[in-house]
């Protein structure tokens, strides 16, 4: 009777729920990508854009969302709900692809981008050294790359990085569905 009870637990760990696996997986990815973000940003004073920053709002979508998915496959939840949590994984992942693809061909020079831009105004002072402080003002503009690897910057690897974590999401559900 003991060799019976340990392979129905071994079954039940290889048997792991893909939808479990694949929420895991996207907040761990969404989770250090955020901390690549915010390295580059802090450390190595490489500041955001206006479109850098609206390309983290998926990963901040996408912590919490798949925790909370990963929680729910673990207890069991219902498939229609794992479902629905993945399938708004993936699209906020292929939003999220879609604005890096534009701002990667912002870079690029492909387009026009956005005219706004950022820069850290605050406590500007007396209207005496107001010239001097703005003079101090570093503006991020969102057509100059900063920073690039292997022919990419930042937001072409966000494509990609959104792209994996889509397609993390939709092969959770197609498996889950083949259950």
């Amino acid at each position: 009777m003991k060799l019976d009870t340990t392979a129905n637990r071994s079954h039940a760990r290889a048997d792991v729920s893909p939808a479990l696996t694949a929420a895991l997986a996207i907040t761990i990815i969404a989770a250090a990508t955020l901390a690549g973000a915010w390295f580059f940003q802090l450390v190595l004073d490489i500041r955001p854009c206006p479109l850098c920053l609206e390309q983290r709002y998926a990963y901040y979508l996408a912590i919490p969302l798949g925790a909370l998915m990963a929680l729910a496959a673990a207890k069991d939840a219902p498939r229609a709900l794992l479902y629905a949590g993945l399938a708004i994984l993936a699209a906020a992942a292929l939003g999220n692809a879609g604005i890096g693809a534009y701002h990667a061909g912002v870079e690029w020079g492909l387009w026009q981008g956005p005219t706004d831009c950022t820069g850290p105004i605050g406590n500007l002072g007396s209207a005496a050294n107001l010239l001097e402080r703005l003079d101090t003002v570093r503006v991020i503009r969102c057509d100059k790359v900063q920073w690039r690897f292997l022919g990419l910057s930042l937001a072409g690897y966000n494509v990609l990085i959104s792209l994996l974590m889509a397609a993390v999401a939709v092969w959770g559900i197609r498996r889950s569905a083949r259950k």
